[in-house]
């Protein structure tokens, strides 16, 4: 009971524990009040982003930036005046005829197009240099102008909009010369095969030549001469024996008759351009085929010129009779040299056989099937494969 310190000691009173109680309730309450009598602040602005960026120092620190060097800067384009235009046009047009000075005249020309200076009051002095630059029909074919020449006619092409009819035809037919005939001296097969489909298409194009076509091929009629003539006869007027012509007025009836003659003369005249149209696009067409045959003795050349000359052997009817004999000399020459490389008679003594002959060898045996599958059981040869 030692243990015990408490024991002789009375129990607590419950009038000393309320109190205690009732003074920290009491206290809780204030504290509550008071709490909330005073209002909570808002929470802080987020900082702007200007504020976290770093302060730029004053223009005096900051160190002096090096001063550019001067330089000097040329003005490469100009606006020239219409006359400006048409008098340089006029200096190319009386250079551009030398080969000599066709490589800077050209440029010169395409410069223009490129400029937009090519417009209908200028279509006719630029349709003056191209055609003094065609002046030759052969010497855009020379090795040293064929890029040239390749080049001005591609940008001419641009300003084919401003020309009118007759000039846009002539355009065409030089740029069978120009562009099309230079593409078959390329080394690129992409290219030169893209070159002989363009033939092509214009082959089949061309309409069947007639008669007349064959004798103005043969014979120059001399137009100058048969003109006169023809005037002369419709000039003719009978005598009036009974003297009415002064008392009947033929207004009228002139009037009418010039009429009759701007619509004649305006028929001949798209009939002549017709005709120098198609005669110039026959001989731009047959002059590329002379091109193409020259590089025959290429071996990636031979299967694309072996095809172009049999499409124009197959419409050899369009073409005039003495561009016919030269296609089926042509013709000819192909035949026997596609004959000499079969049997392995070439110029070299190998067997130069290309992947098309010797696939088309190949399968013209094999036989067909029902279902038409190469190689079938059935009885039905391959008599036209592959061409």
């Amino acid at each position: 009971m030692a243990d015990d310190l408490f024991q002789d000691l009375p129990p607590p009173s419950m009038s000393q524990s309320q109190p205690q109680q009732n003074t920290h309730s009491s206290i809780n309450t204030s504290r509550s009040s008071t709490q909330e009598s005073i209002p909570i602040p808002p929470p802080p602005a987020p900082p702007l982003k200007s504020a976290l960026k770093r302060r730029i120092p004053p223009p005096e620190s900051q160190p002096q930036a090096a001063v550019p060097e001067k330089r000097l800067r040329f003005k490469t384009t100009t606006d020239a005046s219409e006359k400006q235009v048409i008098d340089a046009m006029q200096k190319i047009a009386s250079h551009i005829k030398n080969p000599s000075k066709f490589n800077k005249a050209s440029k010169l020309a395409i410069q223009l197009v490129q400029a937009g200076s090519i417009k209908h009051a200028t279509a006719d002095h630029f349709f003056a240099i191209l055609e003094a630059a065609m002046s030759s029909l052969t010497t855009c074919n020379e090795p040293h102008l064929q890029a040239d020449y390749h080049a001005l006619f591609l940008a001419a092409q641009d300003a084919a909009d401003v020309l009118n009819k007759k000039q846009r035809n002539l355009l065409s037919t030089w740029i069978i010369r120009a562009v099309w005939a230079n593409d078959l001296f390329t080394d690129d097969s992409f290219v030169f095969s893209k070159a002989t489909g363009r033939i092509k298409e214009a082959i089949s194009g061309l309409p069947v030549a007639s008669e007349n076509d064959d004798m103005e091929e043969s014979v120059a009629l001399k137009e100058e001469s048969a003109v006169p003539s023809t005037d002369g006869h419709t000039n003719e007027e009978e005598p009036d024996p009974f003297g009415l012509d002064a008392l009947i007025t033929n207004s009228k009836d002139d009037s009418s008759q010039e009429k009759r003659e701007a619509v004649t003369n305006g028929r001949k005249e798209e009939e002549e351009e017709n005709r120098v149209f198609l005669k110039l696009q026959r001989e731009g067409l047959i002059s590329c085929l002379e091109i193409a045959a020259k590089r025959y003795k290429i071996p990636w050349c031979q299967t694309a010129i072996d095809i172009l000359a049999k499409h124009a052997f197959d419409n050899v009817s369009r073409f005039t009779a003495r561009q016919r004999d030269a296609i089926g000399n042509l013709w000819a020459s192909i035949r026997e040299q596609q004959t000499r490389r079969k049997h392995g008679k070439s110029v070299s003594g190998k067997l130069d056989v290309n992947g098309f002959e010797w696939l088309q060898e190949k399968y013209a045996n094999e036989k067909i099937s029902i279902r038409h599958s190469v190689g079938g059981s059935g009885d039905r040869k391959c008599q036209q494969w592959l061409g």
